[in-house]
């Protein structure tokens, strides 16, 4: 169809009018990509919710006067699975490393927490605590006298008679890691198998479990 125009010089100008396509293509186009966005939003949120962090001293460990006799009796009030203890050094840059990269997590910290009273003690410390069996002595001699600890980071979880169920020497690999230490802990895994065969059973799992 021509259609003439009404401001004419010497020759008429002719415009084309087409046939509208339809819309149901542009909507379903438009559909998709607002999923699409959709979905990309909702896994950039899922990845910063694990990514999350928090002041570790404030979140991960608890405000405590180091008595193990009480932190016992909470730890048994709350159900949890036991007392943990972060042995470390002010000068030692591994321990810096994991509460500033892994402990500042706020997966991590919720996990921990839900399950475990949740102590740091200074291996060359001089301040007065109370261990397990309402003894007072030094951080320093609970750390090596009763502990043997020497090198910095380790880790200890004790169960809710002061028993020692699981202690690993040096840093983990990553958060994920450190969460699995946890588990190990709190599912009774320690009773049965080791944290190395543990862990990476662990990760074929995972491996498996990303590739279905």
């Amino acid at each position: 169809m021509t259609i003439v125009s009404k401001h004419t010089c010497s020759q008429p100008v002719r415009r084309y009018i087409h046939r509208p396509v339809s819309g149901v293509p542009v909507v379903r186009a438009l559909m998709l990509l607002f999923l699409l966005q959709l979905s990309g939003v909702g896994q950039s949120a899922a990845a910063a919710a694990d990514s999350q962090t928090r002041d570790p001293m404030e979140y991960f460990f608890h405000q405590s006067f180091n008595n193990l006799e009480e932190e016992l009796e909470i730890a048994g009030e709350e159900n949890k699975s036991g007392v943990f203890i972060m042995f470390s050094d002010k000068d030692c840059p591994w321990c810096l490393k994991m509460k500033t990269t892994i402990m500042n997590r706020v997966d991590v910290q919720d996990y921990y927490r839900e399950h475990f009273r949740i102590l740091t003690i200074d291996i060359r410390g001089d301040t007065l605590m109370t261990d397990f069996e309402g003894n007072e002595l030094y951080e320093k001699d609970f750390a090596f006298k009763q502990h043997r600890v020497r090198a910095t980071p380790v880790v200890i979880f004790f169960d809710n008679t002061g028993k020692k169920t699981m202690r690993l020497t040096g840093i983990v690999r990553n958060a994920e890691e450190f969460l699995w230490l946890a588990e190990y802990v709190v599912d009774g895994e320690y009773q049965k198998t080791n944290f190395t065969k543990y862990k990476r059973e662990r990760a074929k799992q995972e491996k498996s479990g990303s590739g279905s």
